[in-house]
């Protein structure tokens, strides 16, 4: 029986029915998690792969002036990054932001299916690859896009991640985003979010309210952004 893990992971390349129930076996130690739950903190000494199964969590760091910088978001089926554990102590933390459904894979484990399992192994790669580029098209945004060109990129990115796990239908899809906390990813003041949100859905190409997401004119919503879906490659991209 697969699992947005599984899924998640198919995506970027076949997997056997065997790879499917050893990667579904090794999601058994299941934790449900309210909001605001740290998973690992800035730190701590990294040791099990948290796997999100269901809701979503948020990459963050803090800066000296207490200001948050939300670096990324995962969504089910998305996991920690694998090779995390050569470092001695965590150098940014992982928090929920919805309520949360977390497996807890003993890295050792992991490890041992990577070595094991060469169609895991090219599934993971890929998957660490597409995240480097979801990386950098947030760099991207951050240092050359403007106020409304960054909400918009964002919120295609979003769609079409939730799109490819089936969590996206006819133009809408759940986005539990608070404007403080959109205003910690893209880099802006929750008031800037607000105006730009606000102008978005008077020019009717988006309206984001009580924790949905609806794109009423996907093709000026891209051309907003200037985004191109490439970066998210294969399955994912074959979804816009």
């Amino acid at each position: 029986m697969s699992n947005a893990f599984t899924d998640r992971l198919r995506g970027h390349g076949p997997l056997s029915d065997d790879d499917v129930r050893l990667l579904t076996a090794a999601c058994h130690s299941i934790r449900g998690h309210r909001a605001g739950h740290h998973l690992i903190r800035e730190g701590d000494r990294p040791d099990p792969v948290f796997v999100m199964l269901e809701g979503w969590a948020a990459r963050y760091k803090i800066l000296p002036d207490g200001g948050r910088q939300i670096m990324a978001f995962m969504l089910p089926g998305d996991f920690c990054d694998i090779h995390i554990a050569v470092l001695e102590a965590m150098d940014h933390s992982i928090v929920t932001l919805t309520k949360a459904k977390v497996a807890s894979l003993p890295r050792q484990q992991m490890e041992a299916l990577v070595e094991a399992r060469p169609a895991i192994t090219r599934a993971f790669w890929w998957s660490q690859l597409v995240d480097q580029g979801v990386l950098r098209a947030w760099i991207v945004s951050m240092g050359r896009r403007k106020a409304q060109e960054r909400v918009a990129h964002l919120m295609c990115e979003l769609y079409i991640r939730m799109h490819n796990i089936g969590l996206a239908t006819d133009n809408q899809c759940e986005m539990p985003l608070t404007q403080v906390v959109l205003a910690d990813a893209v880099g802006l003041t929750p008031v800037h979010v607000n105006r730009v949100l606000q102008a978005l859905r008077q020019a009717e190409v988006m309206d984001l309210r009580s924790g949905s997401l609806t794109i009423l004119d996907p093709a000026k919503l891209a051309r907003i952004a200037g985004f191109d879906a490439n970066y998210l490659h294969r399955r994912l991209k074959r979804a816009a």
